[in-house]
């Protein structure tokens, strides 16, 4: 995992981040997915930092690297928990979503899948009732 500090180049905005590795933060901007907090901007830009570098030597350090693993943890099982009750709709999500409100259909399942902040966006306006979760990558180990 990886903070950054954003910042947001319409209002200036600052605001801190996690990725699960360097090359995430490219991924997500490339793909529009990165909006500002204030003004849901999708001008954002990486802003200087400090790195915050662990010794894993140190209790408090300990500690740090203990919260990390829980909260990945966390992560790993809301997504195990989406991926078994929801039903996977892919590129379709947005959609599925409408034809789901306007059908007024009941489903045994909801649905997630992928969709741009700015479909999200659309369909919040229309008064369909969406939500951004965090989804990390499965670890390799």
């Amino acid at each position: 995992m990886i903070k950054y500090l954003l910042k947001c180049k319409d209002c200036n905005q600052e605001f801190e981040s996690w990725f699960s590795n360097s090359n995430e933060y490219d991924r997500l901007l490339k793909l529009k997915l990165l909006n500002c907090r204030s003004c849901e901007s999708l001008n954002i830009e990486k802003s200087l930092m400090a790195p915050n570098l662990l010794n894993t030597k140190k209790k408090e350090n300990l500690k740090e690297i203990k919260k990390y693993k829980e909260v990945r943890k966390k992560l790993y099982d809301y997504k195990k928990f989406v991926k078994e009750n929801f039903d996977y709709v892919g590129e379709n999500f947005t959609y599925k979503a409408r034809s789901i409100h306007y059908n007024k259909k009941k489903l045994k399942k909801g649905i997630y899948g992928s969709a741009s902040l700015k479909d999200l966006k659309e369909l919040r306006e229309e008064g369909i009732k969406t939500d951004i979760i965090p989804w990390i990558e499965d670890d390799k180990n």
